[in-house]
């Protein structure tokens, strides 16, 4: 499947907002487009669930015996990405169109 087959009509837009939504986690288009979610691995993902872990368990051991006024703010978590509070960004064909000239800028002749 080329991107030329959307011009020629044998790709409909929603065709290809499918397939890039289906690419593999680590793909240069994913990433070129802004998403971040496909960065960290299960390996990056369970280092980080370790030291939250540990933050925690320390925080206790500081705050332990002492008055709730007295203790100090539990530790915030590792930031991870695709985690975020915000909704996650669609991904228009004004952004396919956009990411279309960057690489062309780029292009080899």
């Amino acid at each position: 499947m080329r991107l030329s087959d959307l011009y020629r009509g044998e790709l409909s837009w929603r065709e290809l907002g499918v397939l890039v939504r289906q690419l593999p986690a680590g793909a240069r288009t994913r990433r070129a487009l802004g998403d971040t979610d496909s960065m960290w691995g299960l390996g990056e993902h369970l280092q980080a669930a370790v030291i939250d872990e540990l933050r925690v368990a320390n925080w206790q051991r500081a705050n332990s015996g002492l008055k709730a006024h007295e203790q100090s703010k539990p530790p915030e978590p590792v930031e991870r990405p695709g985690n975020r509070t915000q909704q996650r960004r669609k991904i228009t064909a004004d952004d396919l169109l956009a990411h279309r000239e960057r690489t062309r800028l780029h292009a080899v002749a």
